[in-house]
C-alpha cells in the first residue's frame, strides 16, 4: 500500500493551509505490494482479533501507547480495555505483525464450511462484436490466443459473440456448436429466451487444458455479419436510415443474467472482456451518435460540455445490474469512430473494470494489454476505509470505486489491481487546527479489505509472520511444476505433468493471475469439468496501514514538503470533476486561476513583489518559484496539462472518445506514471550504453543546446528513442538489444500498467512529427500550434499579468 501526500509537513490550521495555496491530501494505491519506500507490510493472521478503538473503531497499531492492562488510541486518544487474548499474545510481540510494524497484512477467518472455501477456479468471458471488420476479428483472435496461452490450466473460458444476435459456444464436445439468441430491436423488447435455456452455463464455461485447441479452433470460425445480416435484422429506421446491429446493451445484460443466476454459488466474482468495434446501435442501449458533429456549432452550443456528460442512464443502470450479479467487465473499443464512452464508461469503470481504446487495429497493443491484464494481481469484493486524527477529516474522494450508502468514508471496489490509485483531499474538522502546545501529531490510517484467489502451493501455514513480499496476497505462479489428475484419461488414477511457465513477451516476464470464479461443489462435481484438478482457495485479508506526520511551523516548511507529484494527481481528479459538471472551458479555468493564486500566495509570503516606481505595471513577480525547489515544476506541469488532449478544446480536433479515455485513464494512474503522461521524461544518451543527462525540458532550444545524438522520450503510453539528424553515422541503430537504453526501455515496459508503444525514428531521414509534438514548451498554450514567441515563455508572461491583477 503506497501513500504520498501533497505535503510531508501538514498545515497547522485553515488559515495556514488557506494561505499556501495548495491542495492538501494524499493519493492511495492500496494494493500495491510495497509501500512508497519500496518496503513491504508484516503478514500475518488472525485478523479479527486486532484490538478496536472504541470511540473511532481506528486499528491497534505501533503509534498506540501500551499499558498493561489497556491502549491509548493514536487516532483519537481514547483509553481501551485489553481483552486477555490480547494480552497474552502482546507479551510475545515479535509474534504479531501489529506489534512489529504500522504496516501489516492480516488473513481473515473465511466465512462457510472449508470445502466452499477451496473451490476457488478462475474464470474469464469473451464477448465479440461481429457487426465488425475481418480485420477486427483478426486482431481479438490475437489477443484471445495470447490469453488463452497465459491462462492457468485450470480455467474456465467462455466464448459469447454479440451482433443483431448473441451466439453462445459450446466447445467441450469434439465439434464446437454455437447457439444463437436473436435481439429484438425494439429497445424495450426483451429476448425471446433466457441464454440458460439456449445453453446451460457449464456447457458454455470450458476448462481450459482440456479445451484450449477447440477453444482456438472456434476463434478460427468468427466471421463478421454481413452488412445483409444486419440490414435484414435491424430493418429501417426513422427517415429511412439504416439501422446498426450491435446489440451490446443487450448482450451484455443477458450475459450479466446468465452468469449471476450463480452468483454465490457457483462463482465470487467473474470476468467479462468485451471487445467493441464502434457504438452500440440495436435493441436496448442503443446510443444516437449523431449528437457528434457540427450541429453544435449551428446551435451556440458547447461541443466540449456537450459530449462529456452520458447520453442515457443504461450502462450505469447495467453496472449496477453487474455488480449486483459479481461481474466485472472490462471494455476493449478498437474503432476511430464515434462510440459514446461517455455512456459506456461507467459498465467498466463501475464495475470494477478498464477501458481501453485504439484508434486502429494495425499498431494496436491489445493483445500485449491482454496479457498484462492477466499477468497482474487482483483483488475483488474491497472495501477501503480511511480514518484521521480528530483535528481533520477528510473530504472529497477521487477514483473508480462506489461510496456505500450508509458509511462516510468507505468505498467499495468491485476489482482492483497493483497499480491502482484513489486520492483524497482533506478539511479541517474546526478552525484550532493542530494545536502547538501538544505532543499529538496529525495520524492517517487506512485499511483494505480485499479477497484474493490463491494457487494450492502457496497457500501460507496458519499464523505465521512474515514480512517476505512473495506472499500469497500476491496471487501469481511461479515457475513450476504441478501433479495433477489426468483429465483426459478415464482412469482416474493415472497421473499426468502439467508445466505451468512464465511467458516471455517483448521482454516483459508474464505471471498468470488466478482470478474470478468459484466453482460450486454440486454442479461441478458432476459434470465433466476437471473436478481433480488441485483446487484454489479464497483467502479475505485486511491490510492496514498508519501513518505519522509533522506539521509545518512556517510555511516555508509547508513549501519544501511538497510532492509536486501528488499536488498534480489531485488538481487532475478537480479538473476531470469540473469539466465533467461544466465543461472543459471551466476545467481550464479551475486550473490557470489555481497557479495564479498559488505563486500570489508564495510571492506574498516571501514578500518577492516588487513595485518599480511605484507602479504595478512595472512589478517583478517570481512566476518560477526561485526561493521552493519543490514547487518549481508546478507551472511546467500546468502548462502540459492544458496542452494535453484532457482540457484542449473540441475544435482542436480532440476525438470525445479519446478525451473520456484519458480521463479514466488519469484517474487511475498513480503519480509518478501520470506526471509522464502530463509531462513526459526526456532523456539524452550520448551512446546507447552510456546516459548523457537524465532530464531535459520539452524544446528544440533544450535537443541542439544539449549537443546528445541520441534521446528517449517517455510519455508512459508512448516510448520514442529519436536520433539526431547530426549523430554520427557509426552509431547502431536501432540501438542494440544488450545495451543500457534498451536495458531501460524493456525495465520501464515491465513496470508499466498498459503497453506503451515504442517507436524509433532517425532525424532527417525519417518523419519526426510524433517526436516533435512532444515538445511542448515551444507551442501556444491555446493549442494554434508553433507561434513566434515561445509557447512556455508567453505563458508565464501571461500568468504574471494575472497575478498583478490578482494581487491589486
Amino acid at each position: 500500500m503506497a501513500v504520498r501526500a501533497t505535503m510531508s509537513r501538514f498545515p497547522t490550521d485553515p488559515d495556514a493551509q488557506e494561505g499556501s495555496g495548495l491542495p492538501w491530501g494524499v493519493t492511495v494505491t492500496p494494493f500495491a505490494t510495497k509501500d512508497e519506500n519500496g518496503n513491504p507490510p508484516v503478514y500475518g493472521s488472525d485478523a479479527h482479533l486486532l484490538p478496536r478503538c472504541e470511540n473511532c473503531w481506528a486499528y491497534f497499531n505501533t503509534y498506540c501507547e501500551l499499558e498493561q492492562w489497556a491502549w491509548n488510541c493514536s487516532l483519537c486518544g481514547t483509553l481501551n480495555g485489553l481483552p486477555s487474548e490480547a494480552i497474552t499474545r502482546y507479551s510475545q510481540p515479535q509474534s504479531c505483525a501489529e506489534m512489529m510494524s504500522s504496516f501489516i497484512d492480516l488473513e481473515l477467518p473465511v466465512e462457510g464450511s472449508e470445502e466452499e472455501s477451496m473451490q476457488a477456479r478462475p474464470v474469464y468471458v469473451a464477448a465479440i462484436d461481429l457487426s465488425s471488420s475481418e480485420e477486427f476479428l483478426e486482431l481479438i483472435k490475437s489477443a484471445l490466443l495470447a490469453a488463452l496461452e497465459a491462462l492457468a490450466p485450470e480455467a474456465l473460458f467462455g466464448l459469447a459473440t454479440f451482433s443483431h444476435k448473441i451466439g453462445l459456444y459450446d466447445v467441450q464436445g469434439p465439434v464446437p456448436i454455437v447457439k444463437n439468441v436473436f435481439v429484438p430491436a425494439d429497445s424495450d423488447a426483451s429476448l425471446p429466451i433466457e441464454l440458460e435455456d439456449a445453453m446451460p452455463l457449464l456447457s458454455f464455461l470450458a476448462p481450459v487444458e482440456t479445451c484450449k485447441d477447440r477453444i482456438v479452433s472456434a476463434l478460427e470460425t468468427l466471421k463478421p455479419t454481413t452488412s445483409w445480416e444486419r440490414t435484414s435484422a435491424a430493418g429501417q429506421g426513422l427517415d429511412g436510415i439504416l439501422l446498426g446491429g450491435r446489440g451490446f446493451g443487450v448482450a451484455m445484460e443477458a450475459l450479466f443474467n446468465y452468469l449471476g443466476s450463480e452468483y454465490g454459488n457457483t462463482f465470487a466474482l467473474a470476468r467479462v472482456f468485451a471487445f467493441l468495434s464502434g457504438p452500440p446501435d440495436y435493441g436496448a442501449g442503443q446510443l444516437d451518435t449523431r449528437r457528434y458533429g457540427e450541429q453544435y456549432a449551428s446551435k451556440g452550443e458547447d461541443a466540449d460540455q456537450a459530449l462529456l456528460p452520458e447520453q442515457t442512464p443504461f450502462y450505469k443502470d447495467l453496472a449496477a445490474v453487474a455488480v449486483q450479479a459479481g461481474v466485472c467487465v472490462d471494455i476493449f473499443a478498437v474503432t476511430n469512430e464515434y462510440t459514446d464512452l461517455a455512456s459506456l464508461k461507467f459498465l467498466s469503470i463501475e464495475s470494477g473494470g478498464s477501458l481501453f481504446l485504439y484508434s486502429n487495429t494495425d499498431d494496436s497493443t491489445l493483445p500485449q494489454d491482454m496479457y498484462r491484464m492477466l499477468s497482474r494481481p487482483y483483488a475483488f469484493g474491497c472495501i477501503l476505509r480511511l480514518r484521521t486524527s480528530s483535528e481533520f477529516r477528510p473530504g472529497n474522494s477521487y477514483g473508480h470505486f462506489f461510496p456505500d450508502p450508509q458509511y462516510e468514508n468507505v468505498q467499495h471496489i468491485i476489482c482492483c489491481d497493483s497499480y491502482a490509485t484513489y486520492a483524497y483531499d482533506f478539511d479541517f474538522a474546526n478552525t484550532v487546527g493542530f494545536s502547538r502546545h501538544t505532543s499529538e501529531p496529525p495520524m492517517l490510517q487506512i485499511a483494505f479489505q480485499y479477497t484474493v484467489v490463491v494457487p494450492p502451493d502457496e497457500l501460507s501455514t496458519p499464523g505465521s509472520v512474515s514480512a517476505s513480499s512473495g506472499h500469497a496476497s500476491d496471487v501469481m505462479v511461479k515457475p513450476q511444476i504441478l501433479k495433477t489428475h489426468s483429465t483426459q484419461q478415464p482412469d482416474a488414477g493415472h497421473h499426468h505433468m502439467v508445466k505451468v511457465e512464465r511467458i516471455v513477451r517483448d521482454s516483459v516476464y508474464i505471471l498468470v493471475v488466478l482470478v474470478c470464479l468459484i466453482p460450486g461443489s454440486g454442479r461441478y462435481m458432476r459434470s465433466h469439468h476437471a473436478a481433480n484438478l488441485p483446487k484454489h482457495s479464497l483467502k479475505r485479508r485486511l491490510r492496514i496501514r498508519t501513518l505519522q506526520y509533522l506539521t509545518a511551523q512556517n510555511i516555508s516548511e509547508i513549501y519544501d514538503s511538497v510532492d509536486p507529484e501528488v499536488v498534480l494527481s489531485v488538481l487532475v481528479h478537480k479538473v476531470i470533476l469540473a469539466s465533467l459538471e461544466q465543461g472543459v472551458r471551466e476545467g481550464r479555468m479551475l486550473l490557470h486561476d489555481w497557479l495564479v493564486i498559488l505563486i500570489a500566495q508564495y510571492n506574498d509570503a516571501y514578500k518577492l513583489v516588487q513595485y518599480r516606481n511605484g507602479s504595478s505595471t512595472t512589478a517583478h513577480v517570481d512566476v518560477a518559484f526561485s526561493q521552493c525547489p519543490q514547487l518549481q515544476p508546478l507551472p511546467r506541469l500546468v502548462f502540459a496539462l492544458l496542452r494535453n488532449p484532457l482540457l484542449r478544446f473540441h475544435e482542436e480536433g480532440v476525438h470525445p472518445d479519446y478525451r473520456i479515455y484519458l480521463q479514466c485513464l488519469f484517474s487511475a494512474l498513480e503519480p509518478s506514471s501520470l506526471h509522464r503522461a502530463v509531462y513526459p521524461v526526456l532523456t539524452s544518451y550520448s551512446t546507447p550504453d552510456k546516459q548523457a543527462y537524465p532530464r531535459h525540458s520539452l524544446s528544440r532550444a533544450a535537443l541542439i543546446t544539449s549537443g546528445s545524438p541520441i534521446f528517449f522520450l517517455d510519455a508512459f503510453t508512448t516510448l520514442i528513442v529519436f536520433y539526431s539528424s547530426t549523430a554520427d553515422p557509426i552509431l547502431p541503430y536501432p540501438p542494440p538489444h544488450d545495451c543500457l537504453l534498451r536495458s531501460t526501455i524493456n525495465k520501464l515496459k515491465q513496470e508499466r500498467s498498459i503497453t506503451p508503444k515504442l517507436l524509433f525514428i532517425r532525424g532527417g531521414q525519417d518523419d519526426a512529427t510524433a517526436f516533435e509534438n512532444f515538445l511542448i514548451e515551444e507551442q501556444d498554450v491555446e493549442g494554434s500550434g508553433l507561434t513566434s514567441v515561445m509557447g512556455f515563455v508567453s505563458f508565464l508572461e501571461d500568468i504574471t499579468r494575472s497575478v498583478l491583477e490578482y494581487m491589486k
